[in-house]
């Protein structure tokens, strides 16, 4: 027992000397979970389908307001990593990356009122990918697009 305190000691004691602190980090259950709920989960909730019953009728789905289901960690991860790579970068996105050729994605708009809360809640998303790890690739090429890397979707933290 000694030991593991004595362990987190020192990891808090780290955290300090660094000028970084635990608290710091964006989290899915502190920070992702919470804005998802308020700005997502009407299309994106338990009730959506799982993304592969989504991709058999798209259509459907769509006229009726429902997109791929995204309320847990697991569902979110596969539009962040794989297998629909970069999904949430896509339609998130404000169209300030060179790839999106300077359309926001289609759920930008969603993600605030006015522009100020959608960039802050876009900062937050996207601290939450990672640095480095916000990329628009699929997992293969498309159009001028090119596939993500296997060192792209390394660079995605997505801390749970």
């Amino acid at each position: 027992m000694k030991a593991i305190w004595s362990s987190v000691f020192v990891a808090a004691s780290l955290a300090v000397a660094t000028g970084g602190s635990l608290a710091d980090d964006v989290t899915y259950r502190k920070d992702i979970k919470p804005l998802f709920d308020a700005k997502c989960a009407a299309c994106h909730g338990a009730g959506s389908p799982a993304l592969v019953d989504f991709l058999m009728d798209e259509k459907k789905y769509k006229e009726s307001m429902k997109g791929p289901r995204m309320n847990t960690y697991a569902d979110m991860l596969v539009l962040v990593g794989w297998p629909d790579s970069g999904a949430i970068m896509r339609r998130l996105d404000d169209g300030k990356n060179p790839l999106a050729g300077g359309k926001p994605g289609n759920m930008y708009q969603y993600l605030g009122a006015d522009d100020a809360e959608r960039q802050k809640n876009l900062q937050t998303f996207k601290a939450w990918v990672g640095e480095g790890g916000w990329n628009l690739n699929r997992f293969k090429a498309r159009g001028k697009v090119p596939g993500v890397t296997k060192e792209q979707l390394e660079k995605i933290r997505a801390k749970y």
